[in-house]
């Protein structure tokens, strides 16, 4: 063996070992987990049901940190740009996937800029209208949105946000039109909708179910390929005559890019526990949020078939952002 090659062998193992002593003192102090949105929606809901389980099962204290702004780009930035050391970690929701379609210079690469941790939860988007419509089928919506085009218009929490582009993919495969009515938030969309200010809105399930189960809004259908648990009774779109229609919003965990390997399989490993315990299965449940919990590889697998499933919407809806 040259010496170039035992010096290339020696630095190598070096590399594993003080890779493997790190993993075997992790976690030593506390971990910063950055959500890229505000206190009290979806992400920050679910990401803290993480950090409060997490912190029980490592004995370490897990901090939360909202990094709002940017379409979850500032926060997501600051993760890719942390110390590979396990002490930051990211929660976005599947935004992180679609702002790469939508905006021209990201400021990282959403795939190669961060280590896959896991999938939290699968969340289901609910097509609503206010009871007072009438709209009690799918059909129904395009029965009405054919008959006068561009009178209906829906609802979102945000221009090129997950429920617009569901509103986008829903005319593409029904070839209806409506007008897309983009706000700032779920809550103050939703109320509109139920004021009758505007007609639909696909929503994410942890925000609407609540206004659903008081009667204040009808749950027409989910958009994903099954139907929801919290919601059995509903039919999905794609059972109501539009074959093919499957979208969903969903949260997962990175890691800034070369994390350890051992570090990132243990908290992919503490997440899958997490998840699978009943309290928090019921918990989720009532959000009505699907529990994952996978591996990452499967993780990374899903995030780049998300990717490429974005963009395909993105490029023909000609969605854009402000």
């Amino acid at each position: 063996m040259t010496r170039l090659n035992r010096r290339a062998l020696a630095a190598l193992l070096l590399a594993t070992a003080s890779s493997l002593t790190m993993a075997q003192a992790w976690p030593g102090k506390p971990i910063r987990m950055v959500i890229p949105y505000p206190p009290g929606g979806p992400t920050d809901i679910l990401g803290r049901i993480v950090a409060q389980q997490l912190e029980a099962r490592l004995g370490q204290s897990v901090v939360v940190d909202n990094k709002p702004g940017a379409s979850g780009m500032i926060g997501a930035d600051i993760v890719a740009k942390a110390p590979p050391d396990g002490y930051t970690l990211l929660v976005n929701a599947s935004i992180h996937v679609i702002n790469p379609s939508l905006y021209k210079k990201p400021p990282y690469d959403a795939i190669r800029d961060f280590s896959p941790v896991s999938l939290i939860a699968d969340v289901p988007l609910v097509l609503v209208a206010a009871p007072s419509l009438g709209f009690n089928t799918v059909q129904d919506v395009v029965a009405a949105a054919k008959a006068d085009p561009n009178r209906l218009n829906f609802a979102s929490s945000g221009n090129a946000a997950a429920p617009h582009l569901a509103g986008e993919a829903f005319k593409i495969a029904t070839g209806v039109q409506m007008q897309h009515v983009p706000y700032k938030g779920s809550g103050p969309a939703l109320a509109d909708v139920i004021g009758g200010q505007t007609q639909l809105m696909f929503d994410s399930m942890p925000s609407s179910i609540g206004q659903i189960r008081a009667g204040k809004l009808r749950a027409i259908a989910v958009t994903t390929a099954k139907r929801a648990s919290a919601l059995p009774d509903v039919p999905t779109i794609a059972e109501s005559g539009v074959p093919g229609y499957a979208i969903s919003t969903w949260y997962g965990v990175w890691a800034p890019p070369h994390t350890p390997p051992e570090i990132v399989l243990r908290v992919s490993q503490e997440i899958a526990q997490i998840v699978r315990q009943p309290a928090v299965r019921e918990r989720l449940a009532g959000l009505g949020a699907e529990p994952v919990g996978n591996t990452p590889a499967a993780f990374a697998d899903h995030a780049r078939s998300e990717l490429a499933k974005w963009e395909r919407i993105v490029k023909a809806s000609g969605a854009t952002v402000d």
